[in-house]
C-alpha cells in the first residue's frame, strides 16, 4: 500500500507514468525530478500519511525505495 500510493504522488507531481515508476528508480536519473520536485513528493507523503520525515532521512532520499524507506522510519 505504501510504495502504490508513493508511486499515485510521484506520478501526480512529475508526470510520469506509473508504469515507468519502479522501486529502484532513481529521482533524478531515471525520473528527471529536480530537488523542488522531491520536495513536493515528501511533502505530499507526509500529508498522505500523516507523518513526519526527518530533515535527515529527506536529504537520503534517492530513490523510490529510499522514500519507502523514510516513510517506514517515521511511522516508526
Amino acid at each position: 500500500m505504501e510504495y502504490e500510493k508513493i508511486v499515485s504522488i510521484i506520478h501526480e507531481v512529475i508526470g510520469i507514468r506509473k508504469e515507468e515508476i519502479t522501486l529502484r528508480s532513481s529521482f533524478y536519473d531515471d525520473l528527471s525530478a529536480d530537488s523542488l520536485d522531491v520536495y513536493q513528493i515528501v511533502t505530499a507523503v507526509e500529508d498522505a500519511f500523516d507523518v513526519e520525515i526527518s530533515t535527515a532521512d529527506v536529504e537520503r532520499i534517492n530513490t523510490v525505495e529510499d522514500a519507502v524507506r523514510a516513510l517506514k522510519a517515521a511511522r516508526g
